[in-house]
């Protein structure tokens, strides 16, 4: 196989930008003395048969230079790797190519802005250079030994003793105590119906002492391997405000394919700590209304297999089940009420919901018109000679 690992990297210049409603979850500052990429790939270099690894440098268009130069920097203190930096110019042109392949397809697929158009770019990267699979990795996350590609790699593009296809795999993390469950310790009223832990720990304690390959309901983005004919065929939702990993799975079986677990395929979560927990509790309003809304205009689908709550229990079906609604309302009072929050949380309990189901009305039908394009956009992508000039010459070669 012709692997090559792709890291997304959030970057920002001042304070205000990493706090702001609006930002990704891990920016990194700019001056940040210690910055995760940093460490992330000082893990990579013990890697055994180490492949291409690609950085997608977010940020805003004003410091992209900036950050490519911060980038470049890092990437430079780690020799043994060869390191593809993609900016906001190698997006640029990319994204034209891509409009130009498929004019009529929906909005922005493939950018580095919006999580899973971000996602999409680091396809159109793997696909342009001929890659034919993606290993996904997060920058605050640090690998756990030299056979990492190896333990990746293995059984993508086999089949199960059925006869199924293994072209998505995920594996799991370690948080900062060793674990790979989720902590239930949060057990207050203002976490009672909006955690997930319960239910996902009931799910990952079976998928950990299961079979080494078993079918998922759940997605680690940050350790997540894809197949050519998985990721040429199946494309990132661009229209999901987070949680575009679990989502793929979703689409993935829309299609009629699976998302594997492998549980001896483990990586270390480092995040750093974050803060405006309203604007994230209301993205994750728009996340599961927008899923809901997609899910259900898909199951109306003839040539479409329906994704159900019921076939995702016990972790996920209930977050975009009819239980839904009552799990916003309640959360949103609650937290209006305890925490030091009132003002963001109270007009959620007002209007989040509404506005929600907006997005999710003007959105549902968006995803399945640009799966309609996005085969021939890869093929399109596929080798590109100008584009693969323009990729090799942001690449900082292992010495």
């Amino acid at each position: 196989m012709n692997p090559t690992i792709v890291i997304p990297s959030y970057w920002a210049e001042k304070t205000a930008d990493l706090q702001s409603p609006g930002a990704y979850d891990h920016s990194t500052d700019l001056h940040s003395a210690t910055p995760e990429l940093d460490a992330c790939l000082a893990s990579l270099e013990q890697v055994r048969n180490i492949c291409r690894i690609v950085v997608l440098v977010v940020c805003p268009p004003a410091t992209t230079d900036a950050a490519r130069e911060r980038v470049r920097q890092i990437a430079a203190n780690h020799p043994k790797l060869t390191v593809t930096i993609v900016t906001n110019t190698e997006a640029a042109r990319i994204r034209d190519r891509v409009s130009e392949l498929a004019p009529k397809a929906p909005g922005e697929p493939v950018s580095l802005r919006g999580y899973g158009a971000i996602r999409n770019m680091g396809l159109a990267v793997a696909n342009i250079l001929a890659h034919d699979s993606v290993i996904f990795l997060d920058d605050d996350e640090l690998v756990l030994g030299p056979d990492f590609m190896k333990t990746a790699l293995y059984a993508l593009g086999q089949q199960t003793r059925q006869g199924l296809p293994i072209l998505a795999k995920s594996g799991y993390f370690f948080n900062a105590e060793g674990s790979p469950l989720a902590d239930t310790s949060k057990a207050d009223i203002t976490h009672r119906w909006w955690t997930k832990r319960i239910e996902f720990n009931r799910w990952m304690r079976r998928a950990l002492a299961g079979t080494r390959i078993s079918r998922s309901n759940y997605v680690c983005g940050g350790c997540f391997a894809l197949h050519a004919r998985a990721f040429t065929r199946v494309a990132f939702d661009p229209w999901i405000t987070r949680g575009e990993d679990l989502d793929y799975l979703f689409n993935m079986r829309m299609q009629g394919l699976d998302v594997w677990f492998d549980n001896k395929w483990a990586v270390r979560h480092l995040p750093p700590p974050t803060q405006h927990r309203a604007p994230r509790f209301m993205q994750n309003v728009y996340r599961w209304y927008y899923e809901r809304a997609k899910l259900s205009h898909a199951a109306r689908q003839h040539d479409l297999v329906p994704v159900t709550p019921a076939s995702l229990m016990p972790y996920p079906g209930p977050w975009f089940s009819g239980e839904l609604d009552e799990r916003v309302r309640k959360t949103a009072l609650a937290r209006a009420v305890l925490t030091r929050e009132h003002a963001g949380y109270m007009q959620i309990a007002r209007h989040g919901r509404e506005l929600a189901e907006r997005y999710a009305n003007d959105n549902k039908t968006k995803y399945l018109r640009l799966q309609s394009f996005w085969p021939s956009i890869m093929d399109g992508l596929w080798n590109d000679t100008n584009l693969v000039q323009m990729l090799e010459d942001a690449t900082c070669q292992a010495s």
